[in-house]
Formats: structure tokens, sequence, C-alpha cells
């Protein structure tokens, strides 16, 4: 029962951080409001992967060493911050270029594969997630966690990450949203590009507040 009563408490504070607005919120609503249902899903997948692997991050403790280890932690952050960047200028520079949805031609206007992998990589490009998965981990698992604890945790956790994100797929890829979507295309397209570039310059600036202390 204590085994259980903490999976429950790492999965609500999990569950919790998933929830908050952030780049692969608006990235999965993008995808799937601009493309269809399975590349949301798609994206969604990438996102419950990249939650299982920050989960055995923490767990192999090497979380620990990015703390201890500052520089390498700041080079991976503004790595991170990057690319967040590069997506959010891409996200606005294709703002004008008309689309034609899935749901009328039976493509999309990326790839399924290509939307799982940038739901991975958007979601591994920000360190802080690994860190706060460290933190819960650190605050609710005992000092000497049972083996079937640890390794029901990164499943777990997929299907949390992906279990979110597969409902933000649902909501956005729905005809009313794509048909809203293609009414204000520039500017949903540039308000997404803005957020996520936002979001990166703000992770390279932390870095680089850290680096001039």
């Amino acid at each position: 029962m204590a085994t259980f009563s903490v999976l429950l408490g790492i999965m609500i504070a999990i569950g919790i951080g998933a929830m908050s607005p952030g780049p692969s919120f608006v990235l999965v609503s993008r995808i799937s409001v601009g493309n269809s249902r399975l590349h949301g899903l798609a994206a969604a997948i990438g996102m419950g992967l990249g939650g299982a692997f920050f989960a055995v991050l923490a767990l192999a403790g090497l979380v620990t060493l990015l703390e201890k280890v500052e520089w390498l932690y700041l080079v991976l952050k503004c790595a991170g911050g990057l690319y967040l960047v590069y997506l959010g200028i891409a996200i606005w520079r294709g703002a004008r270029e008309p689309i034609e949805l899935a749901s009328a031609n039976g493509r999309g206007s990326i790839s399924v594969p290509r939307a799982l992998v940038l739901g991975l990589v958007t979601q591994v490009s920000n360190p802080k997630t690994a860190v706060v998965y460290a933190s819960i981990f650190a605050a609710l698992m005992p000092q000497e966690p049972p083996l079937a604890l640890v390794l029901s945790l990164p499943p777990l956790i997929l299907l949390i990450e992906a279990g979110w994100y597969a409902v933000v797929a649902i909501a956005f890829s729905a005809p009313r949203s794509q048909q809203a979507y293609l009414n204000g295309k520039l500017w949903v397209d540039r308000l997404a590009g803005a957020v996520i570039g936002a979001l990166g310059l703000r992770l390279i600036g932390e870095s680089l507040a850290v680096l001039r202390r």
C-alpha cells in the first residue's frame, strides 16, 4: 500500500506538471490543428517518450550530475533554448504558406514520423524538465525504493504525458478547430512561433544570467 501511495503521489505531481502550458502544449496543438488527429497523436507519443527518458535520467542519478556540474547543465539549457528559438522562427516564417488539411487530402504538411520526432525533441530540449522530475522523485520516493516502483515509473510517466497530449491532440484536431485554424492561420502560427521562441529565449537568458554571477 505504501508503494501505491508513493506511486500515486508521483503520478499526480507529474500529471499537473504535464498540464501546465509550455512549448510542448503549443507544438502538439499546432500539429493537430494544422494536420490530422493521427499527426497530433504521434506528437503526443513523442512527448510521452521524452517524459519516460527524463524519468530514466532521474532514476539513474544523471540529473544529480547535471546539478553538480553547472556548466554542463547550462550548455544543455542553452542548446535547448536555441532549438526552441529555431522552431519558433520556422513556424513564424511558414505562417503565410497555405496548407490543405489532412482531413481533405489524406496527408499532412509533415509526415507522421516527423510529428513524433518533433514531439520527442521538443520535450527533451528543456533540461529543466529533468530537474523537475528529479525534484519530485527526491521529495516523494523512499530512500530505498522497491524495484517494482523503479521499474513502473518510466512506462507510467510515458502513459501520463502521452495521455494528456493525446487529449490535446483530439481536441485540436476536431473539424471546428481545424476550420478556425484555417481562418486565422497567419496569426495563429505567428502566435505559436512567438511563444515557442520566447520560451527558448527565456532558457538562454536564464543560462546567461547564471554565467554573469
